[in-house]
């Protein structure tokens, strides 16, 4: 399966390179490249900072410097189940941190984190505008309230049965 990611990543790539060809080799391009190409790949892989360096004629560290300052950026491929955990005011008060850790944990991945299968990543967000239901979390785009660790574990793994499930019924399908 990562041999899959690659070649998806270089196709990506490729497609990347011909769109920064539209604009301009001013450095005030910058963001605007970086914002494209997070648009398109919702991450800025390490190849497309050296194509940016590239088409700017600017050191990598410099692109990168100024992608890490802004955190509209992530460095790694979101996963197929993105998990935002809320870490605002009433999550924070509530134990979402616990929450955090738990997925964390539960993963072996860190926030702002992709699994290498990429099936599951992790953030951490501010706030989420759902506070009456403290702790929180978005498990793709819907709203998991009341969080407790064991919400956690059975999130994590009601996936990974509904994927094995989907494998066992691919499988009898090629049979």
């Amino acid at each position: 399966m990562e041999h899959e990611n690659h070649k998806e990543d270089d196709i990506s790539l490729e497609k990347i390179s011909s769109a920064i060809r539209s604009f301009g080799k001013d450095r005030r391009n910058l963001i605007p490249i970086l914002q494209m190409i997070q648009q398109e790949l919702a991450y800025i892989p390490p190849g497309a900072i050296e194509l940016v360096a590239l088409h700017l004629v600017i050191g990598a560290c410099e692109v990168y410097g100024v992608a890490t300052f802004y955190n509209q950026f992530r460095f790694n491929p979101p996963g197929k189940h993105a998990i935002k955990v809320c870490l605002g005011t009433a999550c924070h008060v509530k134990g979402g941190e616990i929450i955090l850790e738990n997925f964390e944990r539960k993963l072996g991945i860190r926030g702002g984190e992709t699994t290498p299968d990429r099936e599951f990543s992790i953030d951490r967000v501010a706030c989420v505008g759902c506070c009456a239901l403290a702790p929180v979390a978005l498990v793709g785009e819907n709203v998991q309230g009341h969080m407790a660790p064991s919400k956690v574990e059975g999130l994590i793994l009601g996936f990974k049965i509904e994927k094995e499930k989907q494998e066992r019924e691919k499988g009898q399908h090629e049979s």
